[in-house]
Parts: C-alpha cells; sequence; structure tokens
C-alpha cells in the first residue's frame, strides 16, 4: 500500500510544471514594408515590450480571458462603447484559440503527434495597441513556443517555418500581414531576410540570417499616449503593385536595396550611411503611400526627430517612430525636449539577443 502511495507521489512530482515564454514586440529597421513584396528587411526585438503566455497542464483545455484585455463586464453602455471605441472588439483569446487549432492542423498535415493531454493558456501583455509593434503576433508567438515544449515538439518544428505558423493564426482572423514581424518574434535579436520570391514559391519562407546585436548603434523610440490618428485612409499601394504600377514597383525595389545596403552598412559599423537609409526608407514610404494613408501624427513623430538632425522612420507601418541620433547625447537632448514639447514619448531602446536555444539551432537550416 505504502509502495503504492510512493509511486504516486513520484508520478505527481514528475508532473510537468507550468511553462512560460515571453515574445517581444519589434522593430522594422529597414526595408518596411518590402516584406510582403518579395523585398528584404531588417528587424529586431525590442525589449521595452512583450506579451508572455503561461501553460500549465488541466484536466480541460482552459484558454483564458485576460482580466483588462478580454472584458466581458462593463459598468455601463457608455463604459462598453468607450471601451470598444478606444480597443476594438478583440482582446487575446481568439489568437490562443486560432495558434491552437493551426498548430494542432500543421501537426496533423506533417503527421507530427500529439499526446493527448490538456492544458490551460493564459496571457499578459505590455506591447501598447495600434503603435505598430506587433503586439497581436507576439501573443501567438509566446503561446506557439508554449505548445512546441508542452508536447515536445520543438525539434520537430524548423525555426524558419514557425513564423508562417504564427501568420497562418493571424489570417484565421483577417489580419493582414507579412512575415517580418514573425520572424523577428521568434528568433529574438537582429535579423537580415529575404524574400525572394523564388526562395518563398520552393521553400514556403524566406532566408533570414541572424546578426549581432552589437552592431547596432543607440536608438531611441518615439511614440503618441493616444495614437488615435494613425492613418484612417484605406491604402492603394497593394492593389497598384498587382497591377504593375512602375513607380510602385521600383520604389519597393529601392525600399528592398536599402536593407540589403544597410545590413552592409551595420556590419562595417558605417552609421552615416545607416542614418541616410533610415531617412530615404521613410521617404520612400511617404511617396508611395501619402499622407492621407500615414497620418498627421505619425509623420509628425518623424519630423519631430529630423528637426533635430536626427534619422528617423516608423516601426513598422506607423504609431511609432525609431531614432538614430548620429551626433550622440548633445542630440538625444534636443530631441527629449522637442518631444517633451510636442507630447510625444521618447525612451531608449532595449534591444533583445537572439531567442533560439540548442534544441531552435539544430532545426535550422545548414
Amino acid at each position: 500500500m505504502d509502495h503504492h502511495r510512493d509511486q504516486n507521489s513520484e508520478t505527481a512530482s514528475s508532473e510537468p510544471a507550468a511553462i512560460e515564454h515571453r515574445a517581444y514586440a519589434r522593430v522594422g529597421l529597414l526595408g518596411n514594408p518590402s516584406d510582403v513584396y518579395y523585398g528584404c528587411t531588417i528587424s529586431f526585438s525590442l525589449g521595452n515590450f512583450w506579451a508572455s503566455v503561461r501553460l500549465h497542464p488541466s484536466d480541460d483545455l482552459v484558454i483564458q480571458p485576460h482580466p483588462t484585455h478580454d472584458l466581458v463586464v462593463f459598468r455601463s453602455l457608455p463604459h462598453l462603447v468607450n471601451r470598444l471605441d478606444n480597443e476594438g472588439y478583440y482582446g487575446g483569446v481568439r489568437l490562443l484559440m486560432a495558434i491552437c487549432k493551426v498548430f494542432f492542423d500543421y501537426c496533423k498535415e506533417k503527421e507530427i503527434h500529439l499526446d493527448s493531454r490538456n492544458f490551460t493558456l493564459s496571457y499578459d501583455t505590455n506591447i501598447p495597441r495600434q503603435m505598430g509593434l506587433s503586439g497581436s503576433s507576439a501573443i501567438v508567438c509566446a503561446a506557439l513556443s508554449c505548445l512546441l515544449d508542452f508536447y515536445k515538439v520543438r525539434h520537430l518544428i524548423k525555426v524558419e517555418v514557425r513564423p508562417g505558423i504564427v501568420l497562418g493564426a493571424e489570417k484565421q482572423l483577417g489580419i493582414v500581414a507579412g512575415l517580418q514581424d514573425r520572424v523577428a518574434q521568434v528568433y529574438g535579436g537582429l535579423v537580415y531576410m529575404e524574400f525572394d520570391k523564388e526562395h518563398m514559391d520552393t521553400l514556403g519562407h524566406g532566408i533570414y540570417t541572424p546578426m549581432d546585436v552589437c552592431l547596432l548603434p543607440p536608438l531611441y523610440l518615439i511614440y503618441a499616449e493616444n495614437p488615435s490618428d494613425s492613418g484612417k485612409v484605406h491604402s492603394t499601394v497593394r492593389q497598384r503593385w498587382l497591377n504593375g504600377d512602375e513607380f510602385i514597383i521600383s520604389s519597393m525595389k529601392e525600399v528592398a536595396d536599402i536593407a540589403q545596403e544597410g545590413r552592409k552598412a551595420l556590419l562595417e559599423k558605417d552609421y552615416t550611411k545607416l542614418a541616410a537609409l533610415m531617412n530615404s526608407n521613410f521617404d520612400l514610404r511617404r511617396r508611395m503611400f501619402g499622407d492621407d494613408a500615414l497620418g498627421a501624427l505619425n509623420i509628425e513623430m518623424v519630423e519631430v526627430a529630423r528637426r533635430v538632425g536626427a534619422a528617423s522612420k516608423f516601426t513598422g507601418s506607423g504609431g511609432a517612430v525609431v531614432v538614430f541620433c548620429p551626433d550622440g547625447s548633445s542630440q538625444v537632448k534636443l530631441l527629449e525636449d522637442a518631444c517633451l514639447s510636442a507630447g510625444f514619448k521618447l525612451e531608449p531602446i532595449k534591444v533583445i539577443p537572439s531567442l533560439l536555444n540548442e534544441v531552435d539551432l539544430q532545426t535550422l537550416s545548414k
């Protein structure tokens, strides 16, 4: 009898503990938005903001709503309406459900065995909404990492295909996006990405080359507390590109070339060149998309930095701006003052090094 009890306690103690993973916000440094146009980009993990997902074994499969991001109890009708006006209809529950489905479908298709245990998923995030920092894909990415570890299949699903799985979950929900953000979030650190059509068609993903984060100079993030004025006008760039518009096609190629030149500039630590490339990247975007689609507030964040001689561009499609001050601390001080009087937040960027572990590295294509 005692022997039996010992066995039980041993089984209980060897039960897997909770698994927790973080995925960070990301900054598109150069080349965006050419990732969805077979271009090249350089992005990195932004340590200032992150999403975390926690998984623990449970009898039923439970997706836990977040107490603030998945609010379903309101003080009043005006409270509900105000909430929807500011946050939209969706929190993270649908993201967690979508990644569970896409992960399951992928494993089934690839004949990867998943055992029949259940779990509870919960999440938290401090990534500000609507700032172009990839808050939703961070939740999905962290959840995927938890699932890989819970089912012990990390070694069976290549790092290169994981961004596509994350994107697949978002596509289930009608979120339109490219691979770049998910690559930065899966890999961590600084990554150079080539989305050449041939690679994409044959491999199903781009070619991703991690770079040393020490190559980056000090960078800063500008964002607005209430980014309500991100461009409301729907951009026609995608349709024009599909229609073979020569201006859009050649401009998008220039944007992709900026990432290629940027990689060289970073490797050589040619920061004067980096500053010029950042500015060109934004100018090209502005010419293609137009000011109405970019939004006055977003343009002003870029201009605030430029007025003190700093280089600046969007981190994504607007909402936040990445800044480089080539003249150092005196210029940073001018930038601080300018942001303060314009009512923008400014903070030094923390770069997160590569998130890949030994198992992940073994799955990388040689």
